[in-house]
């Protein structure tokens, strides 16, 4: 041993430390190369070196979800988040190396998150079960899945949070955000489609957000297709992004029309239809014609009615509570309300004149109609 490495306390390379750890993870020897790993991090980490901390811990949750040791290898990639933090290291940072850092790394942070995210395991659920065998191996395999999609939520959300202190947007970064959606609906025992939702359209790709969709229809009980639909489309717009909302829409006509299907045929989808349809006219009148006349198919789920109150602040303007902005709700939409009326009693008028005509529905003439009078009142205001 050299002089040098004989001082005490003196920390050796850290590919020597990563290859030792190594040997004894290949030895079955997991509980005792966890420590190890833990132990030697934090060493490295308190000594400022925070870029030797990350290469052990990284190597560490790869070798052990490798080898089938999920708790362990997500224990290691939530703490080479927390050295992320420790050396504040920034989201945008194009490599390791840093100022205070000589050495060169040639992978980017971004690239090594989804490199111990795609550590994580994907193991589908037996399916044709017959005798107590299977339902015992089913019963192992729904505990296995579940501490795998937990550990790989705890790994994701760390670094999601990580990434909105350093740099990302505030919600997190879009391809973290990505990567947890995917992961939950591939993986969970019991998919929940409102959490899977959240984490896309905080993300950036409403295709394979669509896919998902699609994917969900071909095996969700009745009645859930157009539900998810219609919630995707209203969390986008929740967060004031009509876009991403319009391409989903478009995203899923295209991927249907692929398969020879088509999109629900549900008041719901309707409704979500025109919704889109005010929101590009800007049209308020509209939208609260459209929420009192579809409100049977929103209130076939809670979250949807605070989801349009939270779409109707964010492109009109008008908050859920505060008695100034009701007052100026009351005075600025009033003369909309009266043609409103009109509109209403004319239609209930000639619904009772043409018994056998199908009940009246939004149409395109009557948004046009909604739409200019609406234009007109302001001109008259």
């Amino acid at each position: 041993m050299s002089r040098s490495r004989g001082r005490r306390g003196e920390l050796p390379p850290s590919q020597e430390t990563i290859e030792k750890l190594e040997k004894m993870v290949d030895a079955c020897n997991f509980y005792e190369a966890q420590q190890m790993y833990k132990s030697l991090s934090a060493r490295y980490a308190a000594s400022e070196k925070h870029a030797e901390a990350l290469d052990i811990l990284q190597s560490g949750a790869l070798i052990q979800l490798k080898h089938g040791q999920i708790t362990c290898g997500a224990e290691l990639a939530v703490l080479f988040v927390e050295t992320l933090v420790k050396g504040k290291y920034s989201y945008n940072e194009e490599t390791l190396g840093s100022e205070k850092h000589t050495e060169k790394r040639s992978c980017p942070l971004k690239n090594r998150v989804r490199k111990m995210y795609e550590g994580f395991p994907n193991i589908p659920i037996p399916e044709h079960l017959d005798d107590d065998d299977d339902m015992q191996k089913l019963s192992e395999a729904l505990v296995a899945a579940k501490v795998r999609v937990e550990g790989c939520l705890s790994f994701l959300r760390a670094a999601i949070k990580w990434s909105s202190e350093f740099g990302a947007p505030k919600t997190g970064s879009p391809q973290l955000h990505n990567m947890l959606a995917e992961y939950l609906y591939s993986e969970s025992p019991e998919v929940d489609m409102t959490k899977v939702s959240s984490h896309f359209v905080r993300g950036s790709d409403p295709e394979k957000f669509a896919s998902v969709i699609v994917n969900f229809m071909g095996k969700c009980y009745p009645g859930e297709d157009d539900m998810a639909i219609a919630r995707a489309v209203m969390l986008y717009l929740s967060q004031g992004n009509l876009r991403d909302a319009n391409n989903l829409m478009d995203e899923l006509n295209k991927q249907l029309e692929h398969k020879q299907l088509e999109l629900p045929d549900s008041d719901l989808i309707q409704f979500i239809k025109y919704l889109l349809q005010a929101l590009e006219r800007d049209s308020f009148p509209l939208f609260k014609i459209l929420r009192q006349k579809y409100k049977t198919s929103i209130d076939r789920e809670s979250l949807f009615d605070g989801l349009l109150d939270e779409i109707a602040e964010k492109f009109y303007g008008i908050r859920r509570s505060g008695l100034p902005d009701i007052f100026g709700d009351l005075l600025r939409f009033q003369q909309y309300d009266n043609n409103i009326n009109v509109y209403q009693k004319q239609l209930n008028k000639k619904s009772h004149m043409q018994s056998s005509a199908p009940p009246y529905d939004v149409s395109a003439g009557f948004i046009a109609k909604v739409v200019f009078h609406s234009s007109a009142t302001n001109q008259l205001a």
